[in-house]
């Protein structure tokens, strides 16, 4: 435990770092029906682009693990934040298919190293505080989502150029960095000696968690990337509707965790996420078969409400499995990256998988596929988590 103000400094600390992070993919996310209408490429093309981000997000977890835990999440955060604001430019030159590719590989790794590092400091404070909060820490991450899907949404519609919009996010994202970087918990609260060439046997446990949690990010990546690119092609929907379904989407995403919290401790988890399962397999299915632009938006809306609380879900009891009973094997720094790295597997494989599968039966019904899959997380919650 420590003191009252240190932990409320630590969290707005936090609660900011999310913020900014799902800012910087909102933004990001709301402009790829333009990246592909400014590369001339297929939603095949696309999704292949689109795995390199992913690649470069897995290529950081191990890492950005051991630097965590060898020197602290707090130091890891504030570094990573300052990288993450020259990544978003990077893509936004966007010269070429080649530099796109490189573009979204680096981005992929500085956004990853960030996010790994803000979730593993996130563990830390629910741990020291005895308090759980992860739920609302990805709240912020659902509202900067929203906020920089909507305002991206609103600059393409104004024909805003791609580069001056990412150099905007890039300028705000580091003056944010350079207020809150000493806000932050010290770096000892999580530092975990690694001794040279150990060897340590990683408990299944944590392979299950993320496994439950892939279920939710592949719908979660896929609902991301592919919702302007269903609106706008398939149903024709104009630059702005077209960026409507990540609103929702995001929107129903920080209602759900904002609540996650509370409605963890009311009704427990494993209820919590068997509906949550439910709600958002049959809301996507059923928006799908509405076939207009009206049913895309309210499937992708009970789709955040849905799996919005999977993830935090599985990342809370991750830390608390890393510090209790798993204390002095693995970190809650490894541990979170563990499960984060098989769930975010999620991210990878979703939006190419989608693109792939659309290219032979359809865009619209190869969303299916996220539907079945949290179907599928909410009928294992009690087997999983019991």
């Amino acid at each position: 435990m420590f003191a009252n103000d240190e932990f409320l400094k630590a969290r707005l600390a936090i609660l900011i770092s999310f913020l900014i992070n799902g800012f910087s993919v909102g933004n990001f996310v709301s402009r790829i029906p333009d990246f592909k209408y400014e590369l001339g490429i297929s939603n095949g093309v696309l999704g292949a682009s689109l795995f390199c981000a992913s690649i470069g997000v897995l290529a950081a977890l191990r890492p950005t693990s051991r630097a965590a835990a060898k020197y602290g999440s707090g130091p890891v955060v504030r570094l990573s934040a300052f990288t993450l604001a020259l990544a978003v430019p990077f893509v936004g030159l966007l010269f070429n298919l080649p530099w796109f590719l490189l573009s979204l590989f680096i981005y992929g790794v500085l956004s990853s190293i960030h996010d790994l590092s803000i979730n593993a400091h996130a563990a830390a404070l629910e741990n020291k505080a005895g308090k759980r909060v992860m739920s609302t820490f990805h709240a912020m991450w659902s509202i900067g989502g929203l906020t920089g899907g909507a305002i991206g949404g609103l600059l393409a519609s104004f024909n805003v150029s791609i580069l001056i919009h990412a150099i905007g996010v890039g300028l705000f994202i580091a003056l944010v960095a350079l207020f809150t970087r000493n806000w932050f918990l010290p770096a000892e609260v999580d530092q975990h000696v690694i001794e040279k060439h150990e060897k340590r046997k990683t408990p299944r446990r944590f392979l299950i968690l993320g496994l439950l949690g892939l279920c939710g990010s592949l719908g979660e990546g896929a609902a991301s990337d592919w919702g302007g690119v269903l609106a706008r092609e398939t149903f024709e929907a104009s630059t702005l509707m077209s960026a409507l379904p990540y609103v929702f989407f995001s929107a129903s995403m920080v209602i759900g965790r904002l609540s996650g919290d509370f409605l963890a401790h009311k009704f427990g988890v494993v209820k919590l996420l068997t509906w949550s399962g439910f709600i958002a397999g049959t809301g996507l299915t059923a928006g799908l078969f509405a076939g207009n632009i009206y049913g895309v938006i309210i499937g992708w809306l009970l789709l955040g409400i849905g799996i919005s609380t999977v993830i935090p879900m599985m990342i809370s009891a991750t830390g608390t499995l890393a510090n209790d009973k798993y204390s002095g094997q693995v970190s809650a720094a490894e541990g979170v990256a563990l499960v984060t790295g098989v769930a975010y597997f999620g991210f990878v494989i979703g939006p190419p998988l989608i693109g792939f599968i659309s290219e032979i039966i359809t865009l619209r019904w190869a969303m299916l596929l996220p539907a079945v899959l949290a179907i599928i997380f909410g009928l294992s919650a009690k087997k999983v988590l019991s």
